[in-house]
């Protein structure tokens, strides 16, 4: 199981990150999987900088929060490698579909389809019991047609979508959802789901835009322009300290942040901080994203909690862009769906 971070000061993180959230509703939250210990060894150090607090204890505006190299603190992240990596069980002689899962994949507005399909795809092979896809009627037979195994819905109204998310025990939300009125309508079904879920892409975006709240036990997956959205600063600033972002994002929403890009890291609001440092500049194209987050749900599903899912997802969709990256361009992101399965079963085999 992933360390729990030791050399950041919790107290410190508690009043340095905890910035008020976006929709100014909720505080505070928790990530389920308890405590974690692992040796120093598995840690690596990185800096983090930390925002300035004026006398009310508020957060200076954005852009006073990049301090010089001087003002920066140490803090710990676990390095990902197969000896930090969370456990994923094998299964027993006598499973059955229905206890892994139902992920809802909700997205794929008009011209974006393929993003929604990529996500569904991934989470059906990547474990999950059951994948249904709500997205446009446009896109229903070619997903029939390129995976039979998913249950795929013609959503055109919120209403429609309610049963669905009811009867789902993971939410995968945002590929292709767009920010128009359907994909509005359906980011507030979601969001009024008391499960776990995984948001993405314009769920991110309609998030930093105030239009809805986040539920409680949610993974959020941005890159770094969608991170700077989230917490009104420039992608610069972002990049110029990503540890801090991570961890500003997974407080200031009170849910497990993966923050993606080359030495992708995953924050938990308790102040867990994880990084990955494999992958391929080959892995540089469309709709990876949506793979990752398709992958997460269905980690999700098979009983990994938000941080534990999301460091294991980072990790495995890290190590398969890195084998096929050796293969040159070209790369793309429907490639990764089976490595992701191979190496899946080489680490955690279904069966022992």
């Amino acid at each position: 199981m992933l360390a729990q971070v030791q050399a950041c000061d919790a107290d410190l993180l508690e009043t340095q990150f905890a910035s008020p959230l976006l929709d100014g509703e909720r505080q505070g939250g928790k990530v389920d999987g308890g405590s974690r210990h692992a040796s120093e060894e598995t840690c690596a150090e990185v800096g983090i900088i930390l925002p300035d607090i004026d006398s009310k204890g508020s957060s200076m505006p954005p852009d006073t929060q990049i301090p010089d190299a001087g003002q920066r603190q140490p803090s710990a992240a676990v390095q990902l490698d197969p000896t930090t990596l969370p456990v994923l069980a094998a299964r027993p002689m006598d499973a059955h579909k229905g206890m892994y899962g139902r992920v809802l994949v909700i997205g794929g507005d008009h011209g974006t389809g393929g993003a929604a399909l990529l996500s569904a795809q991934s989470a059906l092979r990547s474990g999950a019991g059951m994948v249904t896809l709500a997205t446009r009627g446009e896109h229903v037979a070619p997903a029939l047609a390129r995976m039979p195994e998913v249950m795929v819905a013609d959503i055109a109204s919120a209403n429609q979508l309610l049963a669905l998310a009811e009867a789902a025990t993971v939410l995968v939300v945002g590929p292709g959802l767009g920010q128009a009125s359907w994909g509005r309508s359906l980011l507030s079904v979601a969001a009024s789901q008391d499960k776990p879920q995984v948001w993405d892409a314009d769920a991110l975006n309609q998030l930093a835009q105030g239009a809805v709240a986040l539920p409680a036990d949610a993974v959020l997956t941005p890159h770094p322009g969608e991170a700077a959205r989230l917490l009104g600063i420039s992608t610069a600033q972002v990049q110029a300290d990503r540890p801090a972002a991570a961890l500003r994002l997974a407080r200031q929403y009170s849910a497990v942040c993966v923050l993606k890009g080359a030495g992708s890291l995953i924050a938990a609001p308790d102040g867990r901080l994880a990084i990955c440092d494999q992958g391929h500049p080959a892995m540089a194209t469309g709709g990876l994203g949506d793979v990752l987050a398709g992958l997460v749900g269905a980690l999700r599903a098979q009983s990994l909690d938000g941080f534990d899912a999301a460091c294991l997802g980072v990790w495995l969709h890290a190590g398969a862009g890195e084998r096929l990256g050796k293969l040159g361009r070209g790369l793309a992101a429907s490639d990764l769906i089976p490595a992701i399965r191979q190496l899946l079963e080489e680490h955690y085999p279904c069966l022992k």
